[in-house]
């Protein structure tokens, strides 16, 4: 048995008001993994967010090792989780690293636009990079990944979203 993945989610905001209020309140975790390298190292963002878990619900901020090593771990049988990354690039390695998500899928709650990107929903910004780690997530390891800000919202499949950007 492994622990239960209720929601993975890339937002390059992490743990902000939507995701701390309205996906917690529908997916109903007792934990939410921020699982980011950068953020893990960082004692300022990683102290904000911890303290930006609602009510009831710890939030912990680990690295994409610790994660792939806990995953299969009998002691975290009974985490519900909501695990966020900041990139589609953290969520491969996740993947790659043996996290099973093909019971979720992977929602796309925000992409952050830097030059190159080209906007393919509201909030989303996608480059070449993150079209090939879109692609790789569902092309070969078969998962379904939509774009969806709040749980109220329609899901969007991002692969139609980023042909139609040319992608």
């Amino acid at each position: 048995m492994t622990m239960k993945i209720c929601l993975a989610r890339v937002d390059s905001r992490l743990l902000h008001g939507q995701v701390a209020t309205a996906w917690t309140k529908s997916v109903k975790p007792n934990r939410i993994l921020v699982v980011s390298d950068d953020v893990a190292h960082d004692a300022l963002r990683k102290m904000l967010i911890t303290q930006a878990a609602p009510f009831g619900v710890r939030a912990n901020v680990i690295t994409i090792a610790r994660m792939i090593q806990i995953y299969q771990d009998p002691l975290f049988d009974d985490l519900k989780l909501l695990l966020l990354t900041e990139s589609v690039e953290d969520m491969v390695r996740l993947v790659k690293g043996g996290i099973q998500l093909a019971h979720v899928g992977i929602d796309i709650g925000s992409l952050v636009f830097k030059d190159g990107m080209k906007m393919v929903a509201d909030s989303i910004a996608v480059g070449q990079k993150q079209a090939d780690a879109l692609h790789y997530l569902h092309d070969q390891a078969g998962l379904k990944i939509y774009a969806q800000k709040v749980p109220a919202d329609r899901r969007q499949n991002m692969m139609d979203l980023l042909a139609k950007s040319g992608f």
